[in-house]
C-alpha cells in the first residue's frame, strides 16, 4: 500500500490517455522525492521565503527543468482556481487560527485578501454559480444538494466556464469534486468543458478508498478518469496527495506557452475526518478531536497548495498565473470547523454559513500585499475569468455575476452593490411567517436572504443560529456547547442587519427600519419574478450503484423513456387494463354478473 502522506514519494503511473512525455515523470519522481527530503531536513511549519528560494533552486537542478521569462509572454493568463471543502472563516491563520497555514498565508499577504467575499452555504450551489456565473434560481438549484440518487444535474443549456474558455483557445482540467450530477453522460465533467477529469462526482466519501454510501444497500466507488471509473488508483492513496500529484502531472506535461485553466476542488476538509497521522503531532494540544483530526487535514491541504505553487514556479507557468482561492461553504462546527466571530455555520444564511475565505495571488496583481473590502461574491469569477482569457460573453446570457478583476487588482470600487443569498420555495416553511409580517409584499414563511449594500434581510427559517466559539465543542456531546445560546423570539421570521457595522449579526434592525426591510422585501419579489422551476426530482432506484458495476456513475437512458411500446404489448396492455376493470365492477357491485365463466 503506497503511504498515506500528503508529498507521497512517487506520483502514480499516469494513464496512457493523459500521459506522453517519459521525461517529464522522472522530473515529477524527482519533484515529489525532494519534497520528502525537504521536510525531513527543514520541517513543513518553519517554512520561510529564504527556504523556499532554496528548494525552487534544489528542484529545478534535479529535475533538470528551468524557468525561461520568455514562456510568460503569452498575453492570456494560466488560471488555476482551488476550492477547498467546508473550510471555516476562522480556519486559516491569518483570520486567527490555532491551525497553521503557512501557505495560505503566505500567499494571501503577498496577493489581495477578499474580506466581503460570499459563497452559498452548501456545496452544488456554491459550485453550480463558480461555473455559471448565474444564481441559483437561474439554475433550478435553489434547494438543497445534487443528491447521489436524483436524476438531476446542472442543466445543460448553461455555457459553462471551461467551454467559454476553450472558445478561445485555453487548455481545461478538472480535479477534484465535481458534485454537480451525473445520472447522464451529458452531465459528466468532461461534456461540460473540461479536456480532462480526475476525482469524484459525489459530495463526499472515503479518503482512502474513494468509496460511498448514500444509505443501506446504496454503496459503490467514487473515483473517476475522464468518464470511467479509476480502478487503477484504488490503492488507498488520500485524496489531497492523489490530486495534487495530478495536478503536477498535468503541469509537467502542458506547454507553458499555451494558457491553461486548472479547476482543483479538493475533497478536504469535508467530512469524514480522515488524515494522515503525521499530520497529528502539532494538535495535541487540541482536546476535541474533531478539531485535532480537522486541523490536520487542513495542515495537509496547506502542504499539498505548497506543492502546486511550486509546481507552477518549476514548469514555468508562475509568471503568468493567476491563482483564486475560495472555500465552498462556511465550517460545520460538529466536524471540527469554525466561523467564530461569525454566526451560524454551514448550511445556514448566517454569515457563518455564507461569508468565505478568500484571495488571489498573481504576479499580474497592481496591489500586492492589500486587502479588498469590496463586495464579491462566487458568481463574479466567470466573468472575471473570461475577461481575463480575452473571452466574449453573448449578451443574450443573463448573468448575476460582475468582473471584478479592477476591483481586485487595482482596488477601484465593485460594481456588484448587491447579492441574493437565495429564495428557496420548497425548504421547511417558518411556521409564523405570512404575507402579513412582510407587509403584504413578501410571504415571510419562505426560507430567503438578500443583501444590498450595508444592509442583509433574512426571512423564514434562516438556519442555525448561534454564534460558536473556537474549541467549544467537547467529546461529550451537545449539552453544554457554549453560552452563546439563543432562542429565536415567538413569531420571528425576518431580520434586518447592518452588516458593515454589525459583521457578527448581534443587533437586529427590522422593527426600528421597517422602510429598510420593505425595499428589501421589493428587491427580493423582483428577483422571485426572474426565477425558474426548482429542479429538485425524487429518488431513482436505477442509480444503485450495484446496478452499474459497484461504481456511481450515469444511469439514465432517454432512449428508454422514448421507447414506444410495440402493437403486441400496447393490445396486452389494453386487454389487462380490460379486465382489471372488469373486476373492479364486479366487487363493487356483487350481484351484477358478466359473462365471464369463473369455473
Amino acid at each position: 500500500m503506497a503511504p498515506r502522506g500528503c508529498a507521497g514519494p512517487q506520483p502514480p503511473p499516469p494513464s496512457p490517455q493523459t500521459w506522453v512525455w517519459p521525461r517529464k515523470m522522472l522530473a515529477m519522481g524527482a519533484l515529489a522525492g525532494f519534497w520528502v527530503l525537504s521536510l525531513l531536513t527543514y520541517g513543513y511549519l518553519s517554512w520561510g521565503q529564504g527556504l523556499e528560494e532554496e528548494e525552487e533552486g534544489a528542484l529545478r537542478a534535479q529535475t533538470g527543468e528551468r524557468l525561461e521569462p520568455s514562456v510568460t509572454a503569452v498575453s492570456q493568463p494560466h488560471l488555476i482556481f482551488i476550492l477547498a471543502d467546508d473550510q471555516g472563516f476562522r480556519d486559516v491563520g491569518y483570520h486567527g487560527s490555532e491551525i497553521k497555514t503557512p501557505t495560505l498565508d503566505k500567499l494571501a499577504a503577498e496577493g489581495v485578501k477578499l474580506e466581503n467575499y460570499y459563497v452559498q452555504p452548501i456545496c452544488t450551489p456554491s459550485r453550480s454559480q463558480f461555473i455559471t456565473g448565474k444564481y441559483q434560481i437561474h439554475t433550478g438549484l435553489q434547494h438543497s444538494i445534487i443528491r447521489p440518487t436524483q436524476p438531476n444535474c446542472l442543466p445543460l443549456d448553461n455555457a459553462t466556464l471551461p467551454q467559454k474558455l476553450k472558445e478561445v483557445g485555453y487548455s481545461t482540467h478538472m480535479v477534484g469534486k465535481w458534485h454537480l450530477g451525473f445520472y447522464r453522460k451529458e452531465c459528466m465533467p468532461t461534456k461540460r468543458g473540461f479536456d480532462t477529469f480526475f476525482g469524484s462526482l459525489l459530495g463526499s466519501g472515503d479518503y482512502y478508498t474513494h468509496y460511498k454510501c448514500d444509505s443501506p444497500g446504496m454503496c459503490g466507488y467514487d473515483l473517476y478518469e475522464n468518464d470511467n471509473a479509476a480502478w487503477d488508483y484504488d490503492n488507498g492513496i488520500y485524496s489531497t496527495q492523489m490530486y495534487t500529484q495530478r495536478v503536477q502531472q498535468i503541469l509537467a506535461s502542458h506547454d507553458p506557452r499555451k494558457p491553461i485553466f486548472l479547476y482543483i476542488a479538493y475533497q478536504a476538509v469535508h467530512s469524514p475526518l480522515q488524515a494522515p497521522g503525521r499530520y497529528f503531532e502539532h494538535y495535541r494540544s487540541i482536546v476535541n478531536i474533531n478539531r485535532r483530526r480537522y486541523a490536520a487535514m487542513l495542515s495537509c491541504l496547506d502542504e499539498a497548495i505548497n506543492n502546486v505553487t511550486l509546481a507552477l514556479k518549476t514548469y514555468g507557468f508562475y509568471n503568468n498565473s493567476i491563482i483564486i482561492y475560495s472555500s465552498d461553504n462556511g465550517g460545520q462546527p460538529t466536524a471540527g470547523g469554525s466561523n467564530w466571530p461569525l454566526r451560524g455555520s454551514k448550511g445556514t444564511y448566517w454569515e457563518g454559513g455564507i461569508r468565505a475565505v478568500g484571495f488571489v495571488h498573481s504576479p499580474l496583481l497592481k496591489n500586492k500585499g492589500s486587502v479588498c473590502k469590496e463586495l464579491v461574491h462566487i458568481t463574479d469569477w466567470y466573468p472575471t475569468l473570461i475577461s481575463l482569457a480575452e473571452g466574449q460573453i453573448d449578451e443574450s446570457i443573463q448573468l448575476d455575476g460582475y468582473d471584478v478583476w479592477e476591483t481586485i487588482s487595482e482596488g477601484l470600487r465593485s460594481p456588484r452593490v448587491d447579492i441574493l443569498h437565495n429564495i428557496d420555495p420548497i425548504y421547511t416553511k417558518a411556521k409564523n411567517g405570512s404575507w402579513a409580517a412582510g407587509y403584504g409584499i413578501w410571504n415571510t414563511a419562505i426560507q430567503s436572504a438578500i443583501r444590498v449594500q450595508h444592509w442583509k434581510l433574512l426571512t423564514g427559517n434562516p438556519g442555525y443560529s448561534d454564534w460558536v466559539p473556537p474549541q467549544s465543542f467537547s467529546n461529550l456531546g451537545p449539552n453544554r456547547w457554549h453560552n452563546e445560546r439563543i432562542t429565536l423570539s415567538t413569531g420571528k421570521s425576518v431580520w434586518l442587519f447592518n452588516i458593515t457595522a454589525d459583521p457578527y449579526e448581534r443587533v437586529d434592525l427590522s422593527s426600528r427600519y421597517p422602510g429598510i426591510v420593505k425595499q428589501l422585501l421589493r428587491r427580493l419579489s423582483q428577483f422571485n419574478k426572474t426565477a425558474v422551476p426548482v429542479r429538485y426530482p425524487p429518488k431513482d432506484p436505477r442509480s444503485n450503484p450495484r446496478l452499474n458495476g459497484g461504481v456511481w456513475g450515469p444511469w439514465y437512458k432517454e432512449e428508454s423513456k422514448q421507447r414506444k411500446p410495440s402493437k403486441k404489448k400496447a393490445e396486452k396492455k389494453q386487454r389487462k387494463s380490460k379486465m382489471k376493470k372488469q373486476q373492479q365492477k364486479e366487487r363493487s357491485f356483487p350481484n351484477c354478473h358478466s359473462g365471464i365463466s369463473h369455473g
